[in-house]
């Protein structure tokens, strides 16, 4: 089972777009509940509506991934897993077997259409050595397939 440890939205891009530029700050909200709204992405976030069938209309990032990253790399425990900029933080599934699958999600149904590969930000946005330790390991991007609503478990 698919549990949802942390959600995660942001208005505004911070690093998408800008190479050889500084990055954004546009702060990153923790929520307990968001709406997922079919081919157009979580309402309130940056990439709600940003092209049709876009590949990244969510994120997914695995829990068991963030805290072995922060062992390795020697991270700080405070560290947020918020700070990898992925809107869904999970326990308890390897993202990589959902690549090309349709999956649910506490009712809500996504296709996985990529991993979420790391890019040189990550370096920047979690520590050195963060973008080579996360390739094949940087989560999911999917595509929303039904209306409904993604909640912290307890």
């Amino acid at each position: 089972m698919i549990r949802v440890v942390h959600l995660f939205v942001s208005p505004g891009h911070n690093f998408f777009g800008h190479h050889g530029q500084p990055p954004d700050r546009h702060p990153l909200a923790e929520v307990s509940a968001v709406e997922c709204v079919t081919g157009q992405g979580l309402r309130g976030d940056r990439f709600f509506g940003h092209r049709e069938d876009y590949k990244g209309q969510i994120t997914f990032f695995s829990s068991e991934v963030f805290a072995a990253l922060q062992a390795a790399l020697g991270l700080s425990a405070g560290l947020s897993p918020g700070a990898t900029r992925r809107n869904v933080i999970t326990e308890g599934v390897d993202l990589n077997t959902l690549v090309g699958t349709e999956f649910e999600v506490q009712g809500v149904r996504f296709t996985g259409t990529a991993e979420c590969a790391p890019c040189h930000w990550m370096d920047t946005a979690l520590g050195p050595g963060a973008e080579a330790w996360l390739k094949g390991r940087g989560g999911l991007r999917a595509r929303i397939l039904s209306d409904g609503w993604l909640r912290c478990d307890a």
